[in-house]
């Protein structure tokens, strides 16, 4: 009985914390969302709108503009949170919508990474062969999160447990791409993203096998 508690109030946490962040993307998005419904902007628009501005920040990246790229990403990141919410307000949800905005979420940050991962490269003075395994150590991290939530959800299971989302690592990215002029501030942030992802990526798996055991 104290271990079904336990499991409850963690299935709770999680809940409070996967609200706090609709919460916040709420705020974020609608006083723009309310202007964007007055026009005929579709939301798959705004999807591809955020990959564009993501390829403009990679530019950036490879010819050493961080602290310009991250401003660009940060950008980027409001449009991958706004499609979304400009569907749901104007009623345009489709399930391929789902799945191009979700699909074009993973294509962003994994240019954004070859994106560092060639700055790396190109620059010797930035231990390119540290960056190239930090890199895809976090590449593989950030994939495997979001990976395990769709076959959860694929076999009808929630999946709302997880410490450090798709907004958690673009703001982690962000702030090591626009203190990058300090020594070790993007290799910090991609440390951060890759061992926090995944710890993620463990809590949803083990979340998921004790769904599978109830």
């Amino acid at each position: 009985m104290d271990n079904q508690t336990a499991v409850l109030e963690k299935r709770g946490s999680a809940t409070k914390l996967s609200e706090a962040r609709k919460i916040i993307a709420f705020y974020l998005t609608h006083p723009v969302v309310r202007l964007l419904a007055k026009t005929r902007v579709a939301p798959d628009v705004i999807s591809w709108s955020g990959l564009v501005l993501t390829g403009g920040a990679v530019a950036l990246i490879v010819t050493g503009h961080l602290f310009a790229a991250g401003w660009v990403v940060l950008l980027s990141s409001f449009f991958d949170t706004l499609d979304g919410a400009l569907a749901r307000h104007t009623n345009q949800t489709t399930r391929f919508g789902a799945v191009l905005d979700s699909t074009l979420d993973r294509l962003s940050e994994a240019v954004l990474l070859l994106g560092i991962l060639i700055f790396s490269v190109l620059n010797a003075n930035e231990r390119p062969v540290m960056m190239v395994s930090l890199v895809s150590v976090t590449m593989v991290g950030s994939f495997l999160v979001s990976y395990v939530r769709a076959r959860v959800e694929g076999i009808g299971l929630q999946c709302q447990v997880g410490l450090f989302t798709r907004a958690e690592r673009v703001v982690v990215l962000v702030l090591g791409l626009l203190l990058s002029r300090f020594d070790y501030a993007l290799i910090t942030a991609l440390s951060i993203i890759a061992v926090l992802s995944f710890i993620t990526f463990g809590q949803r798996l083990f979340d998921a096998w004790r769904q599978t055991r109830s």
